[in-house]
C-alpha cells in the first residue's frame, strides 16, 4: 500500500497497516534493524546527512529504521507530520520543551501532571534556568495572568496521571495561540485511539509509549509528535528562526518550512544527548499499537463498569472517571473522548491512608507495580509512591488526596475484577 494512502485509512486500520511499508521480496513485518552504523559510497554524501541537506540513516544515536516504522507509524495516527521516538516518556517531555527553551525562558504547565512530570518541571528545568508557572487545569484566566514575553510553550495531559481531569483542549489551544505560543499536550493515557489533540488545537503531542501504546509493560519509550501547523516566525521562537552556527547558519523554518520544530528536535537535542529509543523497544512497541484499537475499547469499556461499581460502594468516598455522568468533566469526556474514557481510574477509600493501604495490599489478581496503562489491572497509592516527592502544597494544589488510588483497568474478565476489588474491601 502506497504511504499517501495510509492516512485515509479509519485508525484501527493504520494500527495495523501503517509506518512500515515493504517493497516487493522484503519482509512482511517491520525487520529489527540492530546495527549502529550504515554504509555509503560516497564522502559528499555523508558530509550532506551531517549537514542536514540530505536525509537518511548514518549513525543510531539520531536515528534507526526499525523506530522510524514506529515513528511513521504514530504520526499517521495522530494525524501529525513528523514524530520523534525517544528512550522515554520523560525524555520526550525534556525534548519537547528545550527544543523551544533557553535559560531565561518559562513556560506554563497545568497543575495535576504525573508526579515525574511535576519534578521534571517544577524542579530539574529549573537548575536550567527555565522557569514553570502551574495553573490549576483549564484556568484560561490564570494563564493570562502570569505569561509575559518570556513565556514559550502550555504543557498538559488530555487526561491527568493520576486524577484523570480532562483537558479543554480548544480553549486552553484558543489561549495559547492568542499568546503567540504553543499547546504541547501529553496523550499518554489516552492514544490517538481515543483522542487526537492535534485536531482540537493542539501544536505537539508527546507520549511515555510505555503505557498504552506498547501496552504490555515490556518496553520504555516515548514519542514526540509535530503538528506542523504552528508559526514559529512571529518573533518568540529566534531558536527555530535564526541561523544555527552549529550547521553553518542555517534556520530551521526557512530550511525546512513546517518541519521546523521536529527537525531541531532530532538535530541539536537527540544528536546530543542521544535519548534514543532501541530498536527492539521500537520493535515491540509497534507491534503493541497493532492491537491498539482493540485494547483500548475494552480497557474504556471495563473501566466504565468498574466506575459504576465503585460510586455505589460504601467504602469508597468519591470516585472521579472522565465518562461516569455524575462527574464534573463529563460534557468535556463528551467532547474530546466520545470512543472511550480510557482505562485509569482515581477514587477514594473511605478512612484514611492506612485504610487505603490496607485495600491495595488485600488485592490478589490487581497487582501493585509503579506502572500504569498495560493489559494487566494494577493499583497503586500516589501520595505515598508515584508522587511522594512533591510538597503537601503540591499534593492538594494537584488534588491527590491521601486516601488516592489509581486504578488502572486491565482487559480481563471485568466480573473477575470486580470480584477482585470486593474481596479486598472486605478486608478492610
Amino acid at each position: 500500500m502506497k504511504r499517501e494512502d495510509i492516512r485515509n485509512l479509519k485508525l484501527d486500520s493504520i494500527c495495523v497497516q501503517g509506518g512500515y511499508q515493504p517493497e516487493k521480496g522484503e519482509p512482511r513485518i517491520a525487520p529489527i534493524v540492530q546495527s549502529t552504523a550504515y554504509k555509503y559510497d560516497s564522502a559528499d554524501t555523508v558530509g550532506n546527512l551531517f549537514d542536514l541537506k540530505e536525509s537518511g540513516y548514518f549513525y543510531s544515536r539520531l536515528a534507526n529504521p526499525t523506530v522510524g516504522y514506529l515513528e511513521e507509524k504514530v504520526a499517521q495516527l495522530d494525524g501529525g507530520i513528523a514524530a520523534m521516538g525517544t528512550s522515554s516518556g520523560q525524555s520526550a517531555t525534556l525534548i519537547s520543551i528545550l527544543t523551544l527553551c533557553s535559560q531565561g525562558d518559562n513556560i506554563i504547565a497545568m497543575n495535576n501532571l504525573y508526579g515525574g512530570t511535576h519534578t521534571l518541571l517544577g524542579s530539574t528545568i529549573g537548575k536550567l534556568g527555565i522557569k514553570t508557572k502551574f495553573v490549576p487545569l483549564n484556568d484560561v484566566d490564570r494563564i493570562r495572568e502570569v505569561v509575559d514575553e518570556n513565556t514559550k510553550l502550555i504543557f498538559s495531559e488530555t487526561i491527568g496521571n493520576p486524577t484523570v481531569g480532562v483537558l479543554d483542549i480548544e480553549a486552553v489551544a484558543d489561549v495559547a495561540h492568542q499568546l503567540g505560543i504553543p499547546l504541547v499536550v501529553d496523550n499518554t493515557l489516552v492514544t490517538p485511539l481515543l483522542c487526537r489533540p492535534l485536531d482540537h488545537g493542539a501544536d505537539i503531542v508527546v507520549y511515555s509509549s510505555t503505557k498504552y501504546l506498547d501496552g504490555h509493560a515490556t518496553s520504555v519509550g516515548g514519542l514526540i509528535v509535530d503538528g506542523g501547523k504552528f508559526d514559529w516566525t512571529k518573533g518568540k521562537f529566534p531558536c527555530l528562526t535564526e541561523p544555527d552556527p552549529n550547521y553553518h547558519g542555517l534556520s530551521y523554518t526557512e530550511t525546512f518550512a513546517d518541519l521546523a520544530y521536529i527537525t531541531k528536535a532530532r538535530a541539536v537535542y537527540m544528536r546530543d544527548f542521544g535519548a534514543i529509543m532501541s530498536p527492539f523497544n521500537g520493535f515491540l512497541t509497534n507491534l503493541g499499537i497493532e492491537t491498539l484499537a482493540l485494547r483500548m475499547e475494552r480497557h474504556s469499556e471495563n473501566a466504565l463498569k468498574v466506575a459504576e461499581y465503585l460510586e455505589k460502594h460504601d467504602k469508597v468516598q468519591w470516585v472521579k472517571y472522565p465518562k461516569l455522568k455524575t462527574g464534573a468533566d463529563y460534557e468535556l469526556a463528551e467532547k474530546y473522548l466520545p470512543k472511550g474514557g480510557s482505562g485509569v481510574i482515581s477514587f477514594g477509600v473511605k478512612g484514611g491512608v492506612e485504610e487505603t493501604k490496607k485495600w491495595i495490599d488485600s488485592l490478589k489478581m490487581i497487582s501493585l507495580v509503579v506502572h500504569v496503562a498495560d493489559v494487566r489491572s494494577h493499583a497503586l497509592h500516589p501520595a505515598s509512591m508515584t508522587h511522594r516527592q512533591l510538597s503537601e502544597a503540591d499534593l492538594k494544589a494537584g488534588g491527590i488526596s491521601p486516601n488516592l488510588v489509581r486504578l488502572s483497568v486491565g482487559i480481563e474478565n471485568v466480573e473477575d475484577i470486580i470480584a477482585d476489588i470486593e474481596q479486598a474491601f472486605k478486608n478492610i
